[in-house]
């Protein structure tokens, strides 16, 4: 991944993060999906008053790109007011599509810092059958 598609990533990212709905938790989330074909597909974290039906923006994105069609990809970027690595749920989610998967965590309030991780390192024995 060049570049110019790392800061593609980010920028959809943090847009994303805006477009959060968490008016309980107030921890806004954005992420940006990069698909085997080189689109970009963005999610947001949703809230709702019952946590359970909350949806992560991880998933949100995961969900919107296998809607268009998509099952593989090559990198996630997540846009958070000081970073965070995805919950246990996001992270078997991008499982089922992926044995690792570069991810990207920028913090919104400094963009050109950023923590690079993968999936395999977050979730090294995920369920499989």
């Amino acid at each position: 991944m060049n570049d110019a598609i790392r800061q593609q990533l980010f920028s959809a990212a943090i847009g994303a993060h805006e477009q959060a709905y968490a008016p309980y938790s107030k921890f806004l989330v954005g992420a940006a999906l990069l698909t085997e074909d080189g689109q970009i597909i963005s999610g947001c974290n949703v809230e709702n008053a019952s946590y359970g039906l909350t949806i992560c923006a991880e998933r949100n994105a995961v969900f919107a790109a296998v809607a268009q069609g998509h099952r593989r990809f090559q990198a996630i970027a997540l846009a958070t007011v000081g970073g965070a690595t995805p919950c246990g749920a996001c992270r078997q989610v991008l499982a089922e599509f992926c044995d690792d998967l570069p991810i990207l965590i920028v913090g919104v309030e400094q963009p050109d810092r950023v923590t690079e991780t993968s999936l395999a390192v977050l979730l090294p024995g995920r369920f499989k059958l």
